[in-house]
Parts: C-alpha cells; structure tokens; sequence
C-alpha cells in the first residue's frame, strides 16, 4: 500500500490557498515541537463567514496536505461551522493520513481554531 492516499499527494504537490492574507479579520499560528511543523492560517471573515483563507506551512507532506483540505473545507463557511471542524474531518477529506502522520491533521485543526479564536477577540475588542 501506498504511504499516501493520491488526495494527500494531491494537495501536497499542489496545495490549495496558499499565501498571507494582509488584512486578515483572525490569523492563527501553532506547530509541533517534535517533528518541526509550523502552520499558520490567515482568515478573512464578512458577517461571520469565511470568505477567505490563506495559510503557510513549513512541514512534510502531510503538515502541507492537511492545511490545505482544511482551508478548503472552511472557505465558505460560517464562523460557528468552522469552529467544529475536526482533525478527523481533515484526515477523512484527505482519505486517511498514517496513524504517525495524524498530529500534522490536528495542528491543522489547531490552526484554524487560533485564528478563529484570534477574530473572536478581536471582534470583542471592537465593541
């Protein structure tokens, strides 16, 4: 068996959203002491949701695939939607990271939930 699903490589070698939001409504930075990988998502919010979201990772193939899907599977959605999205969710849209390889999905998950939680505070700091 493959090491990778085809989804995976896919997004690895051509990742979606990849970039810096200047403006960004909520920016989200995390990563993994251990094997090295930073993530950080860059999200534009109108109304409460995500019109856009940009992310930079430096990590493997794995850490890179899993930043992608992930913006994917946010772009579009409600700010209380994203919020629910699961490493697991990542790793199924990818159809399956190896088991040594799911930490890269929960940083992805992490990620977004920064700079989601970044807007919030920014959001209350308007008020």
């Amino acid at each position: 068996m493959a090491l990778y699903s085809e989804k995976v490589m896919e997004h690895f070698m051509h990742p979606r959203n990849v970039g810096v939001i200047e403006d960004a409504d909520g920016v989200g930075e995390v990563g993994n002491a251990k094997c090295g990988d930073i993530m950080k998502m860059y999200l534009k919010i109108d109304n409460d949701i995500i019109t856009d979201v940009k992310f930079e990772t430096f990590g493997c193939a794995s850490a890179i695939a899993s930043s992608s899907m992930a913006t994917e599977l946010i772009k579009g959605q409600r700010v209380e939607d994203a919020m629910e999205l699961t490493n697991k969710a990542v790793a199924e849209a990818l159809d399956g990271l190896p088991d040594y390889k799911m930490h890269c999905s929960v940083l992805a998950e992490e990620a977004i939930q920064a700079a989601l939680e970044d807007y919030q505070n920014k959001k209350s700091n308007q008020k």
